[in-house]
């Protein structure tokens, strides 16, 4: 049996009653906990997701109901329950999936999950993974908006506009008007701050310094081989992987292009790559994609 809100296709068993699903969300909640705790982030993180399964467990109402009837703001009133938090929970109601968690676990599979946008399917979600290295919603909103999308070939002016609008509209029902839209998709950490990040993840990475998942996508003898790391900056915190695309593998960048996550206070995402950039005239640099004037103004100053 299927539901649909706001036009999202939307699982859901017969029978379900609000209480049970709210015990799927907590259980969720509760391993992102564990994952990150075991994964080295640090106690503020991996006691704020406890809290909030505990907080989502013990609700009385249901959490599809809460944001069918208030939207992410009504999951923000859940005891426990941030912002960031409720709409990680409007995701797994949105979408069916949530990213986050399963990057943690490695089994990340984000050309899925960018067909829940319409006018998105197998093939352009394969390319956008591929060429643009974003693997979360937040993170093909940035590219929408900062222009990357528009740098694949094949789709034009129209289309770019259409998918903006199917990209703002699914992560509209995701946020509730929660969050900040696209004009403030760059309320992100400085460049230098991201490129710190990239170079304490790349030295402890070449160290061994840091913990292993065995990803489940390109890894067929299920080697525990990509470090991850947790840390923090200031309000910031991040985590930290190397690409684990079908592009990187083929040209030998696993260990080049550097994907980082951020979240702020509430536990809000976002998302950019870094790479070493092969053209002039920061040929060589570390450059954060999408970002790349503000990198150059960076390395100006050195």
């Amino acid at each position: 049996m299927h539901t649909e809100l706001a036009g999202v296709p939307i699982a859901r068993r017969a029978g379900t009653s609000g209480t049970a699903e709210n015990l799927r969300v907590a259980d969720r909640l509760r391993e992102a906990s564990e994952l990150l705790k075991v994964q080295g982030a640090s106690r503020h993180r991996v006691a704020a997701y406890r809290a909030a399964a505990a907080g989502v467990k013990h609700y009385p109402r249901g959490a599809r109901e809460i944001l069918d009837a208030e939207g992410v703001r009504g999951l923000d009133e859940i005891p426990d329950v941030g912002l960031g938090i409720a709409s990680a929970i409007a995701e797994m109601l949105v979408t069916g999936k949530w990213s986050q968690l399963e990057r943690l676990r490695g089994t990340t599979r984000p050309e899925k999950l960018f067909q829940t946008v319409p006018g998105i399917g197998p093939a352009l979600a394969a390319r956008i993974h591929d060429e643009l290295h974003v693997e979360s919603l937040e993170g093909l909103e940035a590219a929408a908006h900062d222009g990357r999308l528009d740098a694949i070939a094949g789709i034009g002016e129209r289309r770019i506009a259409a998918l903006r609008a199917s990209i703002d509209s699914v992560l509209g029902r995701i946020r509730g008007g929660a969050r900040p839209g696209p004009a403030d998709v760059l309320h992100e950490p400085p460049v230098s701050m991201i490129l710190e990040v990239d170079r304490e993840y790349r030295e402890a990475a070449r160290a061994g310094k840091l913990r292993r998942i065995a990803p489940r996508r390109f890894n067929p003898s299920h080697e525990a081989w990509l470090p991850v790391l947790h840390t923090q900056r200031g309000a910031w915190h991040f985590t930290v992987l190397y690409s684990n695309t079908a592009l990187a593998h083929k040209l030998g960048r696993t260990d080049d292009w550097v994907v980082i996550y951020f979240y702020d206070a509430d536990h809000i995402e976002r998302q950019r790559t870094v790479v070493t950039e092969p053209h002039r005239p920061l040929a060589g640099q570390r450059v954060v994609r999408g970002r790349e004037a503000e990198c150059q103004v960076h390395y100006s100053r050195y």
